[in-house]
């Protein structure tokens, strides 16, 4: 009864892979279950956690292999979210996360789905000609993982990409930093150092290139990703700025794969879950759902001269051992 597609209601592969991801994690779930129903007929129709609980619901009754998730579109056209389009999938995980955090009026709900899903990074900024160091904190929701390097060398693992999202960067030329104590600009160094990481943690392989011409293409090169990721092998002490009892959870495996097929003007996602509860693999392919293997799951690492097969785009980790 878990395995429940959603019809397509016209380009919204893409919402219905997200909406598979959020309504599969028994975490998110659980938070979604104890909101405040609001009062009146028309809020509660434009309240999205509500009728995302409502869609719930519907999909748990069994009764059917899909269901339409037509008042849910309807509710997101409300605020914004334009329907029969081709969305970008981080974009519109952030759309959608964002729209659930504003509306839910308990403040505890608040404080437990940022829990969830909020990354925590420091940003270092220091002067090379005085010493002198800026530091910042900041919270994503996402981490945006570069699938090439410096010099547009692809990354062949995900390892490699979370290595060179935390790898020092000199900021010369025209990247040039004002410095205060300086009076002037100076080259500085950039690097950033892991805070704190969430229950479920999202990865952007960022597959979307922008060029100078306005012009987007895919990279679609081979990226491999673990069933297993433990970010105390992948960083270095001086890429954490993390307590022991923090780096303790680090530990994750793998929960989700939003991949994308096509091209950047044609596509399609999909999203391959691992259901928490019965610890089995499903592809939800807008209605279609059927259950596949690991050796399916790795057939979105991606092929340079096969573009159009699905590639991943979203990885979605869940703690192994949460605090």
């Amino acid at each position: 009864t878990e395995a429940i597609g959603l019809y397509n209601l016209g380009q919204s592969c893409c919402l219905n892979s997200l909406l598979q991801v959020f309504l599969m994690n028994i975490h998110f779930t659980g938070i979604l279950r104890r909101i405040t129903v609001p009062s009146s007929p028309a809020q509660r129709r434009n309240s999205v956690p509500y009728q995302m609980l409502l869609l719930l619901e519907k999909m748990q009754c069994g009764k059917c292999k899909a269901v339409g998730p037509t008042d849910l579109a309807c509710c997101l056209s409300v605020h914004r979210v334009k329907l029969f389009v081709q969305h970008d999938a981080a974009q519109l995980f952030l759309t959608l996360w964002n729209l659930l955090k504003k509306q839910m009026k308990k403040p505890e709900l608040v404080e437990e789905l940022c829990d969830l899903y909020t990354i925590c990074i420091q940003e270092h900024l220091a002067c090379q000609k005085c010493s002198s160091e800026i530091k910042t904190n900041s919270t994503m929701l996402t981490l945006p993982l570069p699938v090439l390097d410096a010099n547009s060398h692809r990354l062949k693992t995900l390892e490699e990409c979370v290595q060179y999202f935390f790898h020092p960067e000199e900021l010369t030329g025209q990247n040039m930093c004002f410095c205060q104590q300086c009076e002037g600009k100076t080259t500085f160094v950039q690097s950033m150092k892991l805070v704190h990481l969430p229950q479920t943690l999202t990865l952007h392989l960022k597959r979307f290139c922008f060029e100078r011409s306005s012009h987007t293409h895919k990279l679609s090169h081979c990226l491999s990703f673990p069933q297993e990721l433990d970010f105390n092998e992948v960083l270095t002490e001086d890429q954490c700025q993390a307590d022991d009892n923090e780096k303790a959870t680090w530990q994750y495996e793998l929960f989700a794969v939003v991949a994308h097929s096509g091209s950047t003007s044609f596509g399609h996602y999909c999203a391959y879950i691992r259901s928490l509860t019965e610890c089995k693999w499903y592809c939800f392919n807008d209605s279609e759902v059927c259950q596949v293997s690991w050796d399916d799951v790795k057939c979105t690492y991606g092929h340079s001269s096969l573009y159009w097969r699905e590639t991943a785009y979203l990885l979605m980790y869940m703690k192994k051992h949460p605090q």
